[in-house]
């Protein structure tokens, strides 16, 4: 049932604003690594001020946070990085932390794209496109749309909201990493990652490997006298496909209704420097799923052990085996503690702001969920879009799920905060 209280926070929920919010947080190109990451956080500080929070936009010192021996890596490497930190009301250890990531990643052909123009945030029969509306933009102006629906409806909190905006998501998750290592805690965080109406406790991680096959280069008019990397990578690839099988096996619960639990896939291949020449080395690199439960270094040892044993069943390769290294990001799988009291709230707030109950499920991406689960704060994920888009030249969000989402999060912070 929705108190008295909680009508008036619903009432005071702002659609339009939160529509134009979107649209202005699509606008800054907060691509990883560029200046616009900076921008946006700028824009959520500011935005986080004007609603009467207390704020810490700090200047992060990357060089002590990419020694730190936790420091969880990235892809693009930056200069500059900003965190920013919001807190409405209360004192102590904030009962409740919203967290969404503000970073997106390349549009990539922009010919691909309808409108040409990635960032453009068309609005067409009450859906948003472009660039970051689904992952995850949508799920922080939900959140600023909640967090401006409780102020202006003169709630008082009992235990301090947090909202944790981040950046460097997408290739790693150093921003929520330098977020907790500031100290920024909280007794639970909701993710507001797009999850397709679902509610998401649980996500496995991913690792990025790189593989160097050699060979033996020769001219390719005399190609028997060498050895073709190409060649041998076709022998690894059959080996690794079959030990993708070995790994889905036997899945966690929460991702049985994956076709796929713990995926690998090989993403990008480079081979060869002359077309007449034999190869003498092939670089590949690709996506690695860790099982939920699984630690990563128990997922690299699994995976290095694959690729030696296939090594060993070949002639070539057992004299010259397959180099593996581990470039990029490192996401641990993550998990919310059984019986947490967060995920019936986060069920109850959602039927209540006007949907049926979610479904609740796994996820097999890795996310910022496993770094809040990794200090002991119960962690899941619930917002607006469908991960199917996000990526895509096709990402858009529809603007119903946004909305819903916002009076979801009202409610949610107001039962666990006031």
């Amino acid at each position: 049932m929705v108190s008295a209280v909680e009508q008036k926070v619903l009432a005071a929920v702002d659609d339009e604003r939160v529509v134009a919010e979107l649209r202005e947080l699509v606008r800054i190109p907060s691509v990883d690594g560029s200046a616009a990451e900076g921008e946006i956080q700028g824009w959520c500080a500011e935005r986080l001020r004007g609603l009467g929070l207390r704020v810490d936009h700090w200047d992060i010192d990357l060089p002590a946070l990419t020694n730190d021996a936790a420091f969880p890596g990235w892809e693009v490497a930056r200069e500059r990085a900003w965190g920013c930190v919001g807190v409405l009301g209360g004192d102590g250890t904030p009962g409740l932390i919203f967290n969404g990531h503000v970073d997106v990643v390349p549009p990539g052909d922009l010919a691909q794209w309808p409108d040409r123009d990635p960032f453009a945030a068309r609005v067409e029969d009450g859906v948003m496109w472009g660039r970051g509306t689904c992952d995850m933009k949508g799920g922080v102006a939900a959140i600023f749309g909640a967090v401006a629906a409780i102020a202006a409806a003169g709630v008082e909190l009992r235990k301090p909201l947090a909202v944790h905006t981040v950046f460097g998501e997408e290739d790693g998750g150093a921003g929520a990493f330098a977020t907790l290592r500031r100290g920024h805690t909280g007794e639970a965080c909701l993710i507001a990652e797009p999850t397709a109406g679902a509610v998401i406790p649980a996500n496995a991680g991913s690792l990025t490997f790189r593989l160097e096959v050699p060979g033996l280069a020769t001219h390719g008019s005399t190609r028997s006298r060498g050895v073709s990397a190409i060649e041998k990578f076709a022998v690894l690839q059959s080996a690794l496909q079959a030990f993708e099988v070995e790994r889905n096996l036997d899945p966690h619960p929460l991702l049985a209704h994956l076709d796929l639990a713990n995926p690998l896939s090989v993403g990008t291949l480079q081979a060869g420097d002359w077309a007449s020449t034999v190869p003498d080395l092939l670089v590949a690199e690709g996506r690695y799923g860790v099982r939920l439960g699984e630690s990563v270094d128990t997922a690299r040892a699994a995976f290095e052990a694959a690729v030696a044993a296939a090594c060993v069943q070949d002639d070539w390769l057992r004299d010259h085996p397959v180099t593996v290294t581990w470039p990029g990001g490192e996401f641990a799988s993550g998990l919310l503690p059984d019986g947490d009291p967060l995920l019936p709230d986060t069920l109850q707030a959602a039927v209540d702001a006007g949907v049926p109950t979610p479904e609740v499920k796994g996820a097999p991406y890795g996310s910022d969920l496993r770094q809040y689960a990794a200090v002991g704060i119960p962690t899941l994920q619930y917002g607006p879009g469908d991960v199917r888009y996000a990526h895509a030249s096709d990402e858009h969000v529809v603007l119903s799920e946004v909305l819903h989402a916002t009076r979801a999060y009202a409610l949610l912070a107001v039962r666990r905060c006031a």
